[in-house]
């Protein structure tokens, strides 16, 4: 089993049994795992941060429940997707130090969360990011409507498709839909 499999397998466990869990009861009964693509190694970068890149200053994210969360931009990170350069800002959670990357890629809505997914770099001992956009994951509010969560900013939102990661989930649970706004335009999520 590979180190992406084993993610997967442990992560559907969690989901299935674990009592953090972010399905409800009722989703935990019917769950039969995620929905993933199948792993694409043209999809795992190591890159450099560059930090001169943006500003250091904390700055607020919408989220699904229109309460903003703050982050650190840490830097912005160029890669190439099916012939194009794609350049993301990665941001540190405040109180947190990890690595965090929202985007929203041109299979949002179609293939993948309407709002986006996430990803969470690895720095390397050299300093240099590993992204590899096959552990992409949904946020938590891609299930049901009892989480908040951040939508990717503008600068996040790419026009080519990242085929990579996790699904969209089609057991989504709400209770009421949300709206959400990116680059101006207005959207419903399930």
């Amino acid at each position: 089993m590979s180190r992406l499999e084993e993610y997967r397998r442990r992560r559907d466990e969690f989901f299935r049994n674990h009592p953090n869990s972010p399905l409800l009861p009722e989703q935990k009964e019917r769950f039969k795992g995620l929905n993933y693509y199948p792993e694409n190694p043209e999809l795992r970068f190591v890159v450099e941060l560059d930090r001169d890149a943006v500003s250091h200053d904390p700055v607020l994210l919408a989220t699904t429940t229109g309460e903003p969360k703050e982050f650190i931009p840490a830097g912005k990170i160029t890669v190439t997707i099916e012939g194009k350069p794609v350049s993301l800002v990665v941001y540190r959670e405040v109180g947190r130090g990890r690595y965090f990357l929202p985007f929203r890629d041109a299979t949002a809505g179609k293939e993948t969360y309407p709002v986006g997914r996430y990803l969470d770099p690895q720095e390397t001992p050299d300093g240099k990011l590993v992204v590899d956009f096959n552990y992409a994951y949904n946020p938590y509010c891609a299930y049901n409507d009892r989480w908040t969560c951040p939508i990717p900013p503008a600068e996040n939102v790419v026009d080519v498709p990242i085929r990579a990661g996790e699904k969209s989930y089609p057991d989504y649970v709400s209770v009421q839909p949300f709206s959400f706004t990116i680059e101006g335009s207005e959207e419903q999520a399930p």
